[in-house]
């Protein structure tokens, strides 16, 4: 494989997700995927039926995980409000709240 030729650059995104994704497993279906793909950061629900979650890995990655995510039956994304922010130290995915 070249260069240029694998995945990109790691890059960290804060995102709020708007739609039917609370009481829908979102949070834990977002937990089991990014696990699996390799992402870190977090996700929890807001009072105003929103979810909110910080993405970090590859963008390939994160887009696999909204395909995955759009999939479920229950789960149905309306909207996500992204917006790129440093990438940080961390290990793991974790579900706040």
């Amino acid at each position: 494989m070249g260069i240029g030729m694998g995945k990109t650059d790691i890059v960290r995104k804060h995102i709020f997700v708007s739609g039917r994704v609370q009481g829908v497993g979102f949070r834990y279906r977002t937990y089991y995927l990014a696990e699996s793909l390799g992402l870190t950061g977090w996700v929890r629900n807001l009072y105003d039926e929103r979810v909110e979650m910080e993405l970090q890995g590859h963008e390939e990655d994160m887009n696999q995980l909204f395909r995955k995510l759009q999939e479920n039956t229950f789960i149905h994304i309306e909207h996500c409000e992204v917006e790129r922010i440093p990438v940080i130290e961390e290990r793991g995915f974790h579900v706040r709240g």
